[in-house]
């Protein structure tokens, strides 16, 4: 079977089936950049941070506002 028709046959798949394949793809190959886990740990901390009150929520234009000013 040529490239081409691997990736015309991959693009046929349901989305959840091209996902999946993506996903098997790209971590054969980013084997040293596996962040995944990581991530979901950041995730579960700010998470956490937001639950007990231990960190708060700054609204997405007050921060765009404040780094274009720091630019400035």
């Amino acid at each position: 079977m040529s490239m081409e028709q691997l990736e015309n046959e991959a693009m046929n798949l349901p989305q959840e089936e091209r996902e999946r394949l993506g996903v098997k793809l790209l971590s054969s190959i980013d084997r040293g950049l596996d962040f995944e886990a990581e991530w979901a740990e950041e995730i579960d901390r700010r998470i956490q941070g937001l639950e007990d009150g231990s960190a708060k929520s700054i609204p997405g234009d007050d921060v765009f506002c404040e780094a274009l000013n720091r630019l400035q």
